[in-house]
Order: structure tokens, then C-alpha cells, then sequence
């Protein structure tokens, strides 16, 4: 008998190990951790109409307000004020981490201590601010960013915080910060076709596809986002595919990155805007009509005879609402109780051919400059041909709009609210904090 239960103790024992030693295979063998997609959720500041993010960088983490620019090369930040992080590096001049971002420069640094933004034999690199183009020497740095993950694009179901250890961005000083921004933020966040910006190192990073997709939101009371290498579905609610059906577009790449589309006409009412064709031709390609994205311009912008032209078509299709003296920017307005919900003809911004357009619908052609005046969200640019129409935030807003770089197309849907829904209609929520050991 007792020869009997020592011989099953063992062999209970023998067993248990076995599993043991399996378990512990299976943890050793198991796969880093993998997202379908990222997104970052968006806000609109009220005071200027921009957008920003809020990014987790450092260690400890820290969530930190981002101006979004879509033509940015790289990230940027303050770091002259209360940067304090235990896993900031600043690489050595002429290191893989500074030709990866192409600066080929050294930075020299005379403080007695170094600090973030202020080391010797470090990359230098100039970074600008895109609103008042004033520009400072800044040191390439690298720092752990965080960034939700998705598990499908279906509305709130996220998946845990990933992390980058080492994010290649550019340490600024704070006088970079002066101007128009929006309050408190502490740089800005490049979505642009460069080697170090946000878009291009998440997907590197993560092995994602090189895509992103905006949806900014027209209220300043509930978040768009942005999506980075997620495809399938965008649900701003059950069973509402957002990117079902999206016209598709030639993305072009300007020489610094930027986002062109070719905008070969406008129309109004269905109706052809007469335009000299070369008027439409950029200074920066002549092989398209120079139409650039932009999140940093809060107002759709044409060169002076495109407006003029423009404007008065548009004014002819209004004929029987009454103007008003123009609000700057501005430079055609009305009263607006005499404008209703059809009597505002559609823009159509037409694209490689006919069937091509980007139609802008009153919520995004019209604005409310004051109490009783309504005017054309389009403004002034002066005699630029470098950029004949910058496409502004206010014709952005409430549209999806996915940029593919891999297979150099922009794919945009056209007012959300016209299917009944918004930019502010995902509902992402927080979830538990995965700290990503296993990438590089």
C-alpha cells in the first residue's frame, strides 16, 4: 500500500514538472506584441481652430500637448523647461540614429552642465515654427513615446498603450514656442513623408502599413483622431463603415515632405469657376495642379486671381442673398438669415479628371465670422504661385481623409455629416498601460 502511494506521489510530481516546464517554454517562446493599427485622439482649440494631440513621451511618462502639422518633417519639443526624463539620450554626432533623420551636422553647446536639448558633439538639425516660420538649432534626441493601441477600428475597442523606447525627435528651445500657437502647447507633432516623422517610425517600429488617416473634429468639445496603419473598418458607430466608399486621388510628395493633391478645376453649383488652367500650376511641379494639405492653416488659402475669380462665382450662385461688408480674413460674407440649408450651392474641387471631385458642402465652405454674419471660409493668399491653393483645416474638418504612402494615393470622403455622423463620433477609450519590452 505504501509502496503504491509513493509511486503515484511521484509520478504526480513528474507530471507537475512536465507542466511546469511547458508553461515556462510557452512564456519564453510567446510573441512581442503586435497592434493592428494606433490612434491618437485630436482635439480642436477654440481660440485658434488647430488641432492638437496629446502625447505620452518620457520616463516617468508624461502626456504633453501637441500642435498637429501635416506637412511637419519630425516631432519636436520644448525641452529648455522642466524636461526631466531618466531615458533621454542624445545620440553622437555623426551616429546611425542622426543619419536615419539626415542631419549630417554637429552641435556644439557651451553650458558647464549639460542638459536635454544642450550636449556637445550631438546632431544638430533646424526646426521651425510653422505658423510664424521663425526657426532654432536643435539636438536630435531620443526618448521612449507611448501610443494607444487598437484592436480594430470599430469604436472603443483599443488595446493596451505600446511604447517606443527610442524615438528619434528634436529637442528645441523655448523660444520656438512664441506666437499664435495654441495655449500651452510644447511643440509640434510632423505627420509628414520623412524619415523620422511620427507616421513613418510608428509604422517602422510596429510593422504597420505606411498609412494614416485624419478626422478632425469641428467642435472643441469632443475629440477626432488619428489613425496610423490600421486598415478594415472605421466605425464612428456600430455598423457605420466611415472609409466604405472613399474617392481615391494621386497623393503627390513635395521636396520637404509636403502633402500635394492635383486640383485640376473648381466648381460651384456644378459649374465650372473660370480659371486661367495655369494659374492652378504650382511653381513646385508643373506636372499638377499645386494643391497642398495643410492642418496649420485654419482657412482654405488661393492665390489672389484664383480668389478673386472664385469669389465671384460664387457670389453670382448667391445672387439672391444679401452680402455684407467682409469680416477679416475674410472677403465675402452675408447676412445670415437669409442663408438656409440648400440655398448654399456646393464647391467641387476636381481632381485628376471629372468623376474625381472633393465636394465642400456648407459646413465646411461657410463660416460664422459674428452673430448674423456668415462668411466664404476661404481667404486672400496673394500672388503665391509656389502654393496655389492650400487646402485649410475649416475643409478638413468632419471628413476622413486617409493618406497611403505606400501606394501614393489620398483617399477622402467628403463631409461625415451628410451620412449622419461626425469626426467625433469614435469613442475611444483608456485601457491599462503595456509597456513594449520586446521591439527595438
Amino acid at each position: 500500500m505504501a509502496s503504491s502511494i509513493i509511486h503515484f506521489l511521484l509520478t504526480f510530481l513528474a507530471l507537475s514538472n512536465l507542466v511546469f516546464l511547458s508553461k515556462s517554454e510557452v512564456t519564453s517562446t510567446r510573441a512581442p506584441f503586435k497592434p493592428n493599427g494606433l490612434v491618437l485622439p485630436v482635439y480642436k482649440d477654440s481660440a485658434t481652430g488647430l488641432h492638437i494631440a496629446n502625447i505620452t513621451k518620457r520616463t516617468p511618462q508624461r502626456s504633453l500637448p501637441f500642435l498637429i502639422d501635416l506637412n511637419g518633417r519630425f516631432l519636436w519639443v520644448n525641452c529648455e523647461t522642466n524636461y526631466l526624463s531618466n531615458t533621454y539620450f542624445a545620440p553622437f554626432c555623426r551616429s546611425t540614429q542622426c543619419s536615419r533623420a539626415g542631419v549630417h551636422s554637429c552641435n556644439k553647446c557651451f553650458s558647464p552642465s549639460p542638459r536635454p536639448g544642450c550636449h556637445n558633439n550631438t546632431c544638430a538639425v533646424t526646426t521651425t515654427n510653422p505658423l510664424t516660420r521663425q526657426t532654432a538649432i536643435s539636438e536630435i534626441a531620443q526618448d521612449s513615446l507611448s501610443i494607444q493601441s487598437i484592436s480594430t477600428t470599430q469604436g472603443s475597442n483599443t488595446g493596451p498603450l505600446v511604447t517606443i523606447r527610442h524615438f528619434l525627435f528634436a529637442c528645441s528651445p523655448s523660444s520656438l514656442l512664441q506666437g499664435p500657437l495654441p495655449r500651452n502647447v510644447q511643440g509640434v507633432a510632423g505627420l509628414g513623408h520623412d524619415s523620422v516623422s511620427l507616421p513613418i517610425q510608428l509604422a517602422s517600429h510596429f510593422g504597420l502599413p505606411r498609412q494614416f488617416a485624419l478626422c478632425l473634429p469641428s467642435s472643441s468639445q469632443k475629440n477626432g483622431a488619428i489613425f496610423f496603419g490600421a486598415s478594415g473598418s472605421y466605425e464612428t458607430q456600430p455598423g457605420l463603415d466611415v472609409s466604405r466608399n472613399l474617392t481615391y486621388t494621386p497623393l503627390i510628395i513635395g521636396a520637404q515632405g509636403e502633402y500635394f493633391i492635383p486640383v485640376r478645376s473648381i466648381r460651384v453649383n456644378n459649374k465650372p469657376v473660370p480659371l486661367n488652367r495655369s494659374s492652378l500650376i504650382s511653381t513646385r511641379s508643373q506636372n499638377f495642379g499645386g494643391a497642398k494639405i495643410s492642418t496649420i492653416r485654419p482657412y482654405t488659402v488661393l492665390e489672389h486671381n484664383i480668389f478673386t475669380a472664385f469669389t465671384q462665382f460664387f457670389a453670382n450662385q448667391l445672387s439672391g442673398v444679401s452680402r455684407v461688408n467682409p469680416i477679416s480674413p475674410f472677403g465675402l460674407c452675408f447676412n445670415s438669415n437669409n442663408l438656409t440649408s440648400t440655398n448654399v450651392p456646393n464647391i467641387d474641387f476636381v481632381m485628376q479628371n471629372r468623376n474625381v471631385t472633393w465636394t465642400i458642402t456648407r459646413a465646411n465652405s461657410m463660416v460664422q465670422a459674428q452673430p448674423g454674419v456668415s462668411c466664404l471660409a476661404f481667404v486672400d493668399g496673394g500672388e503665391n504661385r509656389k502654393n496655389p491653393i492650400v487646402i485649410g483645416v475649416h475643409q478638413l474638418e468632419d471628413n476622413f481623409v486617409q493618406f497611403d504612402l505606400v501606394k501614393s494615393r489620398l483617399g477622402f470622403s467628403s463631409s461625415l455629416l451628410s451620412r449622419n455622423t461626425s469626426c467625433s463620433n469614435f469613442n475611444f477609450t483608456t485601457s491599462t498601460s503595456f509597456v513594449d519590452e520586446n521591439m527595438e
